[in-house]
């Protein structure tokens, strides 16, 4: 019976902070003070307060001790396992009070969480499947296999869940549809084919709590007449398939998984295909292309998957955090899944809470939150005392949300009345210092290389946009480029075949619903107000301030700055490269350089044939 548990984060990224070393050391420390029988040590999956990683919690007492390095473990075991004191210097500390919190429930990242589909996440061992029956796991599955399949389904629908990939198409609609499908063999799929640039909710599930998503794809199978899954997961998570192949194993030999699962004479397996990492594939028809060892490329719908899916037969996809849900449902009830939440959209939503706030990582909160909510009290606020500017939510086909809709509710249809859409979970706060032309332009880049260029408005409208927002961010932007861009988006918006080049134009339609004043500053005014786009700024010597110092100079690679020691200093824009290196190694105390984006007049032909200035 051991006296104490030591929970060290296993997820990917306390990993590649050092957490398998961390454990080393404390198997170690624990066998040099004769503590191996009394305390034991669990890698858990992620515990979502990446920026403070590692993370080391001791139970019972819940002690949360954050950004853990190996060399501390000895300092750990000796006053906190050995002699019952906390080591103050590593629990979290609030930048608000300036005081250091001793567990996690008091910190405030976590107050407005509510983890239910993150339930098991930092909480048990992802590799063994004793702890995840512990806490209730497989009793969804136990509970559909004494239903009706058509019963299965009604209790997915009654509980209002929508598809957590993007579009948020009711799951237990499209469990209906794949079942009423005639077929001797059907199909599940789960999407983990996470592309988005810096989401990691599924990627957290898969090697928090794998055994999740296997018995939700069982439920799944139950209810539709399924008799295997695929699971399609980027072979850029090992961690993630090494605990899936784990997870897949386990509950084969408890015969969860596999002929006449618990009697009820329902059989079924899962497989799990590597996907190479192409954006595209996110899409259902790439995605069943590429399990099938075609190029993984969108076709024309219909037939839909749930009527022609894999290998031409009847196949349901969901994603990973959607199939995460259904256990809860099947195993208390649609009305104590749907307490939570809208009208329109019930449960909880995982973000991947990342860009310019304080408190950075995996957050689980009820649909119908605020982004307010989000921002300033699971995200602590704004780096740096900024100014909060926007979010970009749903990742690059998401959409940019600004101050003025901070108070807007998350969910569903809010999000797509803004403009935006709840995509995958993928949030990036952004704040004053951030260029919201230049902020679309990076997202239509990614956008525009991951096309699979099937489609002419996808393959050649998103290159066009982009590259019109390269002219603009160049300072080379023309009036007419704003409305152009706006036609454009609107084009490929309505003319692309698949989910990619349909949502692709969101950064730009919503920077031009919100932010169409700083496109019109760049292009008729030649200012970017945010100080980013490196054409239309300058930077300069306050010669007043300078004090000659010349660490400047060394820091220019270009040789741009001039001037004599212990006089002022200047830079010569015509050979200025706009790095900013100079301002970094700029004294704090003195702060003689700045950065400046005037903008110029621009000359135009008016009708009568003169030059005139506007």
């Amino acid at each position: 019976m051991y006296e104490k548990h030591v929970l060290i984060c296993a997820g990917t990224g306390c990993i590649s902070s050092g957490a398998q070393d961390i454990k080393n050391v404390l198997a170690s420390e624990l066998a040099r003070h004769n503590l191996q029988d009394k305390v034991r040590i669990i890698m858990s999956g992620c515990h979502g307060f990446c920026e403070k990683g590692p993370i080391f919690i001791v139970y019972p007492e819940d002690i949360f001790y954050c950004e853990v390095k190996p060399e501390d473990v000895p300092e750990i075991v000796e006053e906190c396992l050995v002699k019952g004191n906390k080591v103050e210097r590593l629990l979290y500390l609030d930048p608000v009070s300036g005081e250091r919190v001793d567990s996690h429930d008091k910190i405030m990242f976590y107050h407005k969480q509510h983890r239910q589909v993150l339930r098991n996440c930092g909480v048990i061992d992802p590799e063994n499947i004793d702890e995840y029956i512990i806490r209730g796991g497989y009793l969804g599955l136990r509970n559909a296999l004494r239903m009706q399949p058509m019963d299965v389904i009604n209790e997915v629908k009654s509980s209002g869940l929508r598809g957590r990939g993007g579009a948020g198409f009711p799951t237990g609609m499209k469990w209906q549809f794949a079942y009423n499908s005639p077929g001797d063999q059907k199909y599940i799929v789960c999407n983990a084919d996470e592309g988005d640039p810096g989401a990691f909710m599924d990627r957290s599930i898969l090697e928090g709590d794998p055994h999740a998503v296997l018995e939700g794809m069982l439920i799944a199978g139950r209810g539709i007449g399924a008799s295997e899954g695929y699971i399609y997961v980027r072979t850029e998570y090992p961690l993630a398939v090494k605990r899936l192949r784990k997870a897949i194993a386990q509950a084969e030999e408890y015969g969860f998984l596999g002929t006449n699962i618990l009697d009820s004479g329902f059989n079924f397996k899962i497989k799990i295909k590597e996907g190479a990492g192409a954006f595209v594939c996110g899409e259902e028809t790439a995605l069943l292309a590429s399990i099938e060892g075609k190029r993984g490329v969108p076709r024309h719908r219909p037939p839909f998957p749930a009527v022609e899916g894999l290998w031409g037969k009847p196949t349901c996809i969901n994603n990973v955090e959607t199939l995460a849900n259904v256990p809860l449902i099947l195993r208390h009830g649609a009305a104590k899944f749907s307490e939570l939440g809208t009208e329109g959209s019930k449960g909880t939503k995982v973000f991947a809470l990342t860009g310019k706030v304080n408190n950075t990582g995996l957050v689980e909160v009820p649909m119908g939150v605020t982004i307010r909510d989000i921002v300033f009290d699971i995200g602590g606020g704004i780096r740096g005392g900024k100014k909060f500017k926007a979010v970009q939510i749903g990742g690059p086909s998401g959409g940019c949300i600004p101050e003025e809709h901070l108070d807007l509710p998350i969910d569903f249809d809010s999000l797509t009345a803004a403009g935006a859409m709840m995509g995958s979970g993928g949030l990036v706060v952004v704040d004053e210092d951030t260029c919201m032309v230049d902020l679309a332009r990076y997202f239509l880049n990614f956008t525009r290389k991951e096309s699979c260029g099937q489609c002419i408005p996808c393959r050649l409208g998103v290159t066009q946009m982009y590259g019109i927002l390269e002219e603009i961010t160049e300072g080379r932007g023309k009036p007419e480029d704003i409305d152009l861009l706006e036609e454009l988006a609107w084009s490929v918006k309505k003319g692309s075949m698949c989910g990619l080049g349909q949502t692709a134009p969101n950064p730009v339609l919503t920077t031009l619903r919100y932010f169409r004043h700083e496109y019109e500053a760049h292009v008729l005014e030649g200012r970017c107000p945010a100080l980013v786009c490196k054409p239309l700024i300058e930077y300069r010597i306050d010669q007043e301030k300078c004090i000659g110092c010349g660490r400047c100079t060394k820091a220019c690679a270009v040789g741009a700055i001039s001037g004599e020691r212990k006089e002022p200093h200047t830079i010569d824009p015509a050979i200025c490269t706009r790095c900013g290196a100079c301002i970094e190694t700029c004294p704090k105390r003195v702060q003689a350089i700045y950065c400046v984006s005037e903008g110029r007049a621009k000359a135009t032909q008016c009708e009568e044939g003169s030059t005139c200035q506007s």
